[in-house]
């Protein structure tokens, strides 16, 4: 198969190859898709520079069933059933970027990524959705109906957004603030906009992205430097998204007494901030990541009854062999919503 993986870049977000690589074999549990669609995460343009050379990245992926797994010993000597074998070849999937061990807490509570056996995709352990094929697990997958496979690459940018939105536990007459309008901070956008916020503004320093808050439901925009105007009294609930340093700073002075804070930017610099501010306000702050089983099913129901699609979030999709320059673009300041990265297309567009 083909694959876009990881190089001796000399650029922040890495730089990518494309290299033929050994087709996946499905074992006991798992399922392979052919992919059609991945997208890229803020995270991906973190991480690229930290990952070892020959890396397949991609967490945000969907795609044709091609191959199943043989029965699990282990499922028929429990009695259960196995979940592989839920699916045929041919059906439209999205998988969670996880493979859990099915029988801690963790997996039977469905927050899979908090598996002390965890094995995540695209991130170094597991190869990711940057490739023709990919090796998912079954009982991680869901089935997409309705919907073309290249839009399922939205499940996991969705399901990130609302896992947010649900930790933020907004209530009726709350005033609400999205920092970024990036992936995530549209996908929250989107959940909050379906909600009970009275007021719900986006801070984004880019045209193209505050355009795009108010297409997914933002009341007002600004630019971060006319924040202030917008403060007034103070936000009961601010979501970060850009995961840069002082965005928590920015967050603590734009929220409410009282108030709730959700940090769902991925920051991998130190960052510093004035516990005062959150002391006197009194301020509950949440950090998350990931999202629950839950959460990802009704992402995809989202997507399948047709309540968002790429035409709100898609700027652009492109091939294999455009990884390297869309890295390069995705990783200085610009306009994108989310850029998808198709192996069905060639590298003409």
């Amino acid at each position: 198969m083909r694959a876009a993986v990881t190089g001796p870049g000399e650029f922040g977000a890495g730089r990518f190859l494309v290299a033929d690589l050994p087709d996946p074999t499905p074992g006991p549990g798992e399922l392979v898709l052919r992919v059609a669609a991945n997208g890229i995460c803020g995270s991906d343009l973190s991480t690229a520079p930290l990952l070892p050379h020959g890396t397949i990245m991609g967490h945000e992926f969907a795609g044709e069933v091609v191959g199943v797994g043989p029965a699990d010993p282990d499922d028929a000597g429990r009695g259960r059933a196995d979940p592989a074998h839920s699916f045929r070849v041919g059906d439209a999937v999205a998988a969670m970027p996880v493979i859990g061990c099915h029988r801690c807490r963790a997996c039977l509570t469905g927050d899979v990524a908090r598996c002390g056996s965890a094995r995540t995709l695209g991130l170094g352990v597991l190869p990711g959705g940057l490739a023709e094929y990919v090796l998912v697990g079954a009982a991680e997958s869901v089935l997409l109906e309705g919907i073309d496979p290249v839009d399922g690459a939205l499940v996991e940018p969705l399901a990130v957004g609302l896992h947010a939105v649900t930790r933020a536990s907004v209530r009726p007459g709350d005033r609400v603030l999205v920092l970024g309008a990036g992936p995530v901070g549209l996908a929250a956008l989107h959940w909050l906009s379906r909600g009970v916020a009275t007021d719900l503004v986006c801070s984004d320093p880019s045209p193209g992205r505050r355009a795009a808050a108010l297409d997914l439901g933002a009341s007002a925009v600004c630019i971060p430097d006319e924040l202030l105007a917008h403060v007034g009294p103070g936000f009961d609930v601010v979501i970060e998204c850009v995961g840069k340093p002082g965005m928590i700073a920015a967050a603590l002075d734009a929220v409410a007494t009282h108030g709730t804070i959700v940090i769902a930017g991925v920051c991998l610099s130190d960052d510093s901030f004035m516990p005062v501010a959150g002391v006197v306000k009194e301020t509950t702050m949440h950090f998350v990541s990931y999202y629950t089983a839950s959460e990802f099913r009704t992402a995809a129901a989202e997507l399948s009854k047709g309540a968002i699609g790429s035409s709100a979030l898609v700027s652009e999709i492109v091939g294999l062999d455009e990884a390297d320059r869309v890295f390069r673009e995705l990783s200085v300041p610009n306009d994108h919503r989310k850029v998808l990265i198709s192996p069905t297309v060639s590298s003409a567009g």
